[in-house]
């Protein structure tokens, strides 16, 4: 062990009272109370409604977390239903793992309903929201230091982390200290942050570049971390297709970054709101009975 090197392990488990409290869930909850503090604040400096990213935080956080609990389910199946698995770990979110593509469509998917149904304008909204979710994985993402579940190769530079032997890879049980992935991963999550905060006012960004911007390089630093990762592939049966949904995403944004080169901000921050569609031969519907030009309606002559 080196002279010097990040505290650890710290412990996994603490009990207030009778109540248990995860290390891992713990800094989850804390990222996300980070991230709506910050989207909050920039919607707010943008003129946008008080309280209305927490109203919508309302719909997005259980979509979030159903979403990444079924990428999580999808691409390591074996894990939770497999010979030896164990399904009661799904719902056991402080053991670390949360599936984070699942939890950005599942979110994103809500956060563009709630829009269009309500008449708020996504774009502003994004550009609000995307640099607080970069923020809030910086913070959730220290989750892996109580988890100790990313980290790298064996180190002896003064910021590296001790990992107790029971997570430790089998071959390198003589080892004490590897390096913190998940310091890099956090860094990296606030860097992006900063910078798209920055974008968005000099380069005038639209609420889309700023997502795609957002998603993308969020991607990549997931994606190189990932490659850097002891407890990769012979561990994480998931891990391939993580690197497939990172790439993808990478390309994808790319190319919508290119095809909207050309477009700018700022949006509206209220649009029309969709009327609702009613079905046929509802009351008031087209062609329903009372309805206007159908049968029996009510008719106005001039």
């Amino acid at each position: 062990m080196p002279l010097a090197s990040l505290p650890g392990p710290l412990p996994r488990q603490w009990h207030l009272g009778p109540l248990p409290v995860h290390g891992y869930a713990l800094c989850v909850a804390l990222g996300v109370v980070t991230a709506l503090w910050a989207a909050e604040r920039r919607y707010r400096r943008a003129g946008g409604r008080p309280w209305l990213v927490v109203d919508l935080a309302t719909i997005v956080i259980p979509a979030a977390v159903a979403g990444a609990l079924l990428y999580r389910v999808a691409t390591d199946f074996g894990r939770y239903f497999g010979p030896g698995g164990d399904w009661a770990d799904v719902g056991r979110l402080w053991i670390g793992g949360l599936g984070l593509p699942g939890a950005a469509v599942a979110a994103t998917a809500a956060t563009v309903i709630w829009c269009r149904r309500t008449g708020t304008g996504t774009g502003p909204l994004l550009c609000a929201a995307v640099p607080g979710i970069a923020f809030g994985l910086a913070v959730a993402v220290l989750g892996y230091w109580f988890s100790q579940g990313m980290y790298g190769v064996p180190s002896s530079l003064p910021w590296a982390v001790p990992i107790a032997p029971r997570f430790r890879v089998p071959g390198y049980q003589n080892y004490g200290t590897f390096q913190p992935l998940f310091g890099y991963d956090a860094l990296w999550n606030a860097a992006v942050g900063t910078a798209l905060i920055r974008l968005v006012r000099i380069r005038r960004l639209t609420g889309g570049q700023v997502l795609a911007l957002g998603a993308g390089l969020c991607a990549l630093g997931r994606l190189v971390i990932d490659s850097l990762q002891l407890t990769g592939a012979a561990h994480r049966p998931g891990l391939l297709a993580d690197h497939l949904v990172a790439v993808a995403v990478i390309v994808a944004m790319a190319a919508y970054l290119l095809l909207t080169r050309q477009r700018h901000g700022p949006e509206p921050l209220t649009v029309p709101a969709r009327p609702a569609r009613r079905r046929p031969g509802a009351p008031g519907a087209p062609g329903a009975p009372g309805a206007p030009g159908a049968p029996g309606g009510i008719r106005t002559h001039t």
